[in-house]
């Protein structure tokens, strides 16, 4: 077999999960973007970070769509995993921070256009995750993480972009959605990991996806009440906010893990805790909030570095992409 042909059958394990990287590098462009009135650099940074996430969305959906095609077999035993199941709408969700970001930059038609993709997607994933989870034979609570999130939770994220471009009544049932599945996962979630084994190293990680829904909420809310600060706004952030410094609180925990893919799993929680920092000091006019958003994206910058850097020598050392991701 040529190396070219013996890469192309190690797609069969290429993960949805890869498609972290876009979220956590497009929440980074949103924040810099969003903190263009503090920094007179960040927006051209911004630009430049989205153009990158664009061509890495695209290498990374062309790498999936090939798995899809050529490995169905590979790709229906992800979809019907109890743990990588649920990473599957990373790819929607992609779409929609993607199309946040280009509304951003004033590119209403492109906005609109992965909007719809996205929004649509995740509709349909939405409800292929909630009906395995309801109909199976399989679950145990071991099963259960905090990327459980993400498939249902991830609803949330379209009124951020959808309230520009649809009626508003539509960004409000995918809000409806996720905001209220979020407590009802939490508790889960909660119960799991106090009560049982603790989670496997490798998805340790995952652990920073609790930050990920009030903090988006807290940004998709204020876009559905009108750039307004009221007190579930607030509620929103500052839950986010104390998780947030829970898990600082935790890093110890953290340091002393083994890399894997899973890493980036930090990355968009934090991204969505600077956006909202951001957002939040923008509608007040509080340079307390934008400093806790510049802060954290200066961090978050780093750490994308890092784990770029750490997943490029994972793929050169056949540690991701194999049959024991």
């Amino acid at each position: 077999m040529s190396q070219s042909n013996s890469g192309l059958q190690k797609l069969q394990y290429f993960p949805a999960s890869f498609f972290g990287m876009v979220m956590g590098i497009v929440g980074l462009s949103i924040a810099l973007i969003n903190s263009d009135a503090m920094f007179a650099w960040s927006l051209v940074a911004g630009e430049a970070i989205l153009m990158f996430s664009v061509v890495l969305f695209a290498v990374l959906l062309a790498s999936y769509l090939y798995k899809i095609l050529r490995f169905k077999d590979a790709f229906w035993a992800e979809m019907r995993h109890p743990i990588k199941m649920n990473f599957i709408p990373t790819i929607s969700i992609s779409l929609l921070l993607l199309s946040a970001a280009f509304w951003e930059l004033e590119q209403v038609k492109t906005s609109f256009n992965l909007w719809l993709l996205g929004a649509s997607l995740q509709l349909v994933l939405t409800l292929w995750l909630l009906y395995n989870w309801i109909y199976h034979d399989f679950f145990k609570i071991e099963h259960s993480n905090p990327a459980w999130f993400i498939p249902i939770v991830g609803n949330i994220v379209v009124p951020i972009a959808g309230v520009q471009h649809v009626p508003e009544d539509i960004s409000w049932f995918f809000f409806a959605i996720g905001i209220v599945f979020w407590p009802l996962l939490k508790s889960v979630l909660l119960y799991r990991l106090i009560f049982h084994p603790p989670i496997p190293d490798k998805l340790m990680p995952t652990l920073f996806i609790f930050i990920a829904p009030p903090a988006v909420g807290c940004v998709s809310y204020m876009a559905l009440n009108h750039g307004e600060v009221d007190a579930f706004a607030r509620i929103l952030y500052f839950f986010a906010l104390f998780f947030t410094l829970f898990l600082l609180f935790s890093i110890n925990k953290f340091r002393k893990l083994n890399f894997a893919l899973s890493w980036w799993a930090y990355t968009f929680p934090l991204a969505a805790m600077a956006i909202s920092s951001l957002v939040m000091g923008n509608a007040l006019h509080s340079n307390g909030y934008l400093w806790i958003g510049a802060l954290i994206m200066a961090g978050l910058a780093v750490m994308i570095v890092w784990l770029f850097y750490k997943t490029l020598i994972g793929v050169a050392n056949n540690k991701i992409c194999s049959p024991d991701n």
